[in-house]
């Protein structure tokens, strides 16, 4: 059961995320459309960065009692995707928040 933990505790961060964003309508749940899209070309762009640095010799995976052990590619496991998902989506959702928050304050 220890391999799912970091996987799990990914996914209830992005439920908590978008709990957030769907209480306040700050990203995906103010312009779904538009807001994927970002998402997609974020998590994209930060997977091809992964790659790079995998193929360069600078990130290797490390053997941890909490992953899945499912790879994507070579030293990338599957929870990397759910991270990165979570990085673009919880900066998102922080920009659009302090955006709004510091425009109500003008």
């Amino acid at each position: 059961m220890t391999q799912w933990l970091y996987l799990l505790a990914l996914l209830a961060s992005i439920a908590g995320t978008l709990a957030i964003d769907h209480r306040w309508r700050l990203f995906v749940f103010d312009r779904p459309r538009p807001a994927l899209l970002v998402l997609v070309a974020g998590v994209l762009f930060f997977s091809v960065w992964d790659l790079v640095g995998i193929e360069l010799g600078v990130f290797v995976k490390g053997d941890g009692p909490y992953l899945s052990g499912i790879d994507v590619a070579p030293h990338f496991p599957v929870e990397e995707l759910f991270f990165l998902l979570l990085l673009c989506l919880s900066s998102m959702v922080a920009w659009t928040a302090a955006h709004r928050w510091l425009g109500d304050r003008r």
